[in-house]
């Protein structure tokens, strides 16, 4: 039976998200989603005026692909998917998983491979400056036992989290988006972390729904080497299929000084993929109100309430600090009271206080306000 949820979601994709218009050529990118949902895609986009393209993908299939390492083959699948990202106006990725850890042994250099020569020429080139894109997860038995929740509990959520009112999102967010885009100095504090750097003439970009689903944050960048300072991450975090845990950062002058954590061997190979893997190219405040606790999964722990996240890596154009990398690691830091809470000030003020916004103007982005 078709769940009429997925018609529901694929309009947020259509209308919301990427916009799409008469003539608009869409690659939809479905990596293990029924095909119920893809065609709930392709009609959403028709009735747009729209022309759906679509490619299925399969998890383990791209495992297979990566693990040989063969430099060819990357440069070869990277031509190729750049010629077929270049005559698309928006892209929609449905990015579902059998296996959270797929990809955990495939081998440090393949990957790096895999990063360099394919990803970074499609995505980080072509797809996130050229077009209107959008990415989500889909809810599979993997990520509720991630979550902690069962099956039905967990699509209940996602769907709840997915289809919540962007609109409100978008003008509750207005304020901050104003502030970071004044603010020359942040310090961020808690527990073994005191970091401060600067997000001076950087644009701040505010996302409510038009590039992640679920979605709920607003992200700058630092200037690039005025990091400085130590950061200790309190959620774990998932590196092509790798869990990293108890990560700490130690920053001087914008690089990487000193990475620890519970695999600290592996953290530090893929810090050193290339010089700009050391360097910050993200910072952003999270405030989805129904995402509240980690899942391994960043599209959903990054847009934690109360939390913010901090990007070793590549730099999005829409805020560019120079930062370039193959690399681009979203980190976790939650600051509500259960996870020992924390400070962020904006030139010497205190703006948002475990997990909550205190300056008046910015209260309408705590959850009971956005729900």
């Amino acid at each position: 039976m078709h769940d009429p949820r997925y018609g529901h979601l694929a309009e947020v994709l259509t209308g919301h998200s990427t916009k799409i218009k008469t003539g608009d050529r869409v690659l939809v990118e479905a990596f293990d989603v029924p095909d119920d949902m893809v065609i709930s895609l392709i009609r959403a986009i028709r009735e747009a005026g729209g022309v759906p393209l679509v490619s299925i993908k399969h998890q383990r299939v791209m495992r297979e692909l990566v693990r040989a390492g063969d430099e060819d083959a990357m440069e070869a699948a990277g031509a190729y998917e750049s010629h077929r990202m270049a005559q698309v106006q928006a892209y929609m990725a449905l990015r579902g998983s059998r296996n959270v850890m797929e990809m955990s042994d495939v081998p440090g250099d393949a990957m790096r491979l895999y990063e360099q020569r394919w990803m970074k020429p499609v995505h980080f080139e072509i797809r996130v400056p050229k077009t209107r894109w959008v990415v989500l997860r889909w809810p599979t038995p993997s990520m509720a036992q991630q979550a902690g929740m069962s099956t039905e509990a967990f699509e209940d959520f996602f769907f709840d989290v997915c289809t919540l009112d962007y609109g409100k999102m978008e003008r509750a967010l207005a304020p901050l988006k104003e502030r970071m885009n004044r603010t020359d100095r942040v310090r961020i504090t808690g527990p073994g972390t005191d970091l401060s750097f600067s997000i001076r003439d950087i644009p701040t970009v505010g996302c409510s729904g038009d590039r992640n689903i679920p979605d709920g944050e607003c992200f700058t960048a630092p200037v690039r080497d005025s990091v400085n300072g130590v950061i200790r991450f309190n959620t774990p975090t998932l590196y092509h299929g790798v869990t990293f845990t108890d990560v700490e950062l130690r920053f001087e002058e914008g690089r990487i000084t000193e990475a620890t954590g519970n695999r600290t061997e592996k953290l530090n190979e893929i810090f050193d993929t290339d010089e700009g893997a050391r360097y910050i190219g993200e910072f952003a405040i999270g405030f989805n109100p129904h995402i509240t606790a980690p899942m391994l999964d960043i599209l959903f722990d990054e847009k934690i309430a109360g939390s913010f996240h901090f990007t070793p890596g590549q730099a999005y154009e829409e805020a560019d600090n120079g930062n370039r990398s193959a690399v681009h690691w979203d980190m976790v830091m939650i600051q509500t009271p259960e996870y020992g809470g924390g400070t962020i000030e904006f030139d010497g003020e205190v703006i948002r206080r475990d997990g909550r916004f205190v300056v008046p103007e910015l209260e309408d982005l705590n959850p009971e306000r956005l729900k």
